[in-house]
């Protein structure tokens, strides 16, 4: 009798392995006969090796899946704060910050002013006032610059593409939203705390900024159209509605003071150029002069140095685009000097 022949592996082994191999996700692999694991020898000369246990491939599975999931909650978390910068970014941009701090400094100081005058009368409680006031001033100021930006769309794509609907940082449908909540805000504060003759000069000022900038009137279309509403808005409203306010939180009547306008046109760059520092400078020669004409209503000790400072820097800013040739960076540097002197102005208003 011939011995017996070890059994052949069965048939169904190899597809058994297999398919083993699918469920781990792991692709078969070939050994020769004296590597196996499992069988030392075959006819094949190669077999299947096992893959890993179950329990090893569900252990890895969870750990590849929570190593996943952490790393796209970190990802996540800079995506988002670099939103929420760009969208504060933008409605800053949105706001124009150099109008805003006109406005905060012209209405400080003219309280001011008026505190100064009537310091007798100060009762600390209206600070509270006054600030709510500048809030709403700041509104309105808002809603005029972001109306405009609105409707000027294509104008700033051209010569302001920083601003950030030009810029494509902030949609249309967000300014809408941000002028809204704007002028509800600001009316709001003045009507619940300044009467009805201040809500009433608010009103006008937020609809003449309106038909300045939205058709169909679009009135800054039209140059003298366009210097009224801005001479009426910033020259005398804000001026004469923060003044105006302050005495009446005192307990005193309005009082009507001198005032200066000045009317721009367009002449080309350089003739605009010297007009205005012309106009400027003849501006502080004036101050200069009441300050000696009217000595009981100025402080000639203040008043005159400062118009002479004032009046050196311009000369000397106009003197320094005159040998740039007027160049864009040069006009925007001369631009922001006129607005430096803006301010210096109200900065030194109290003391004069």
């Amino acid at each position: 009798m011939a011995p017996l022949a070890s059994p052949p592996l069965p048939s169904r082994a190899p597809a058994f392995l297999a398919a083993l191999a699918i469920r781990s996700g792991r692709p078969p692999q070939l050994l020769s006969p004296s590597r196996s694991p499992l069988l030392s020898s075959g006819p094949a000369g190669c077999f299947l090796r096992a893959p890993l246990a179950p329990c090893t491939t569900a252990r890895e599975r969870r750990r590849d899946a929570v190593r996943t999931f952490s790393q796209a909650d970190a990802a996540g978390q800079t995506p988002l704060s670099k939103t929420l910068s760009d969208l504060k970014d933008s409605c800053w941009r949105f706001l124009r910050p150099h109008t805003i701090r006109g406005t905060a400094l012209g209405s400080i100081a003219l309280v001011a002013r008026a505190l100064i005058e009537n310091s007798h009368l100060i009762n600390w409680w209206l600070l509270f006032k006054a600030f709510y006031g500048l809030v709403a001033l700041i509104c309105g100021n808002g809603y005029i610059v972001g109306i405009n930006q609105i409707y000027d769309v294509a104008i700033d794509k051209v010569n302001k593409p920083y601003l950030p609907i030009a810029a494509g940082d902030l949609s249309v449908e967000s300014a809408w939203l941000l002028v809204i909540l704007f002028a509800i805000a600001g009316f709001s504060i003045v009507v619940s705390n300044f009467g009805p003759f201040i809500t009433s000069l608010y009103c006008l000022g937020l609809f003449l900024g309106t038909i300045y900038s939205v058709p169909p009137f679009r009135l800054k279309k039209y140059p003298v159209a366009a210097f009224l509403i801005i001479a009426t808005v910033r020259g005398f409203l804000l001026n004469f509605g923060v003044y105006y306010a302050t005495r009446a939180a005192l307990g005193l009547t309005f009082q009507w003071r001198y005032q200066i306008s000045t009317l721009a046109t367009k002449l080309g760059v350089r003739n605009i150029a010297f007009l205005g520092s012309g106009l400027l400078v003849a501006n502080y020669i004036a101050a200069i002069a009441v300050a000696f004409l009217m000595p009981q209503a100025f402080r000639r000790s203040v008043m005159v140095p400062v118009h002479v400072i004032l009046a050196a820097g311009l000369i000397f800013q106009t003197w320094v685009l005159e040998q740039a040739k007027y160049t864009k960076d040069a006009i925007s540097q001369y631009y922001r000097f006129v607005w430096n002197l803006f301010y210096a102005e109200y900065i030194f208003f109290p003391l004069i």
